[in-house]
């Protein structure tokens, strides 16, 4: 699993001819991810072609189980964010 921290480092080393501060990359990153996840939240969906789609999906309530007690209980209806990867992205990782 790649950090952010090594994300970071490796696009620092590969723009050396730039010269562009780790510090900039950092910020770069950072606020790229910040729109990825504004895009999620407003449209529901942020797609970049060749690499794939993060899809905001809506789980609804459903009845589970205390795994400690056994105890049965609701889980509450919620949001959460779906990767679908691109067919290109598919086919390089074969």
């Amino acid at each position: 699993m790649m950090t952010k921290a090594e994300l970071i480092e490796r696009v620092f080393k590969d723009n050396r001819p730039r010269k562009i501060p780790r510090v900039a990359i950092r910020e770069m990153i950072d606020s790229a991810f910040v729109l990825l996840a504004n895009g999620i939240k407003k449209d529901g969906k942020f797609a970049c072609p060749g690499f794939g789609a993060f899809v905001l999906k809506k789980r609804k309530a459903r009845r589970g189980r205390n795994p400690k007690t056994g105890e049965s209980l609701m889980i509450a209806a919620r949001q959460t964010v779906t990767f679908r990867p691109a067919p290109r992205l598919k086919q390089s990782l074969r």
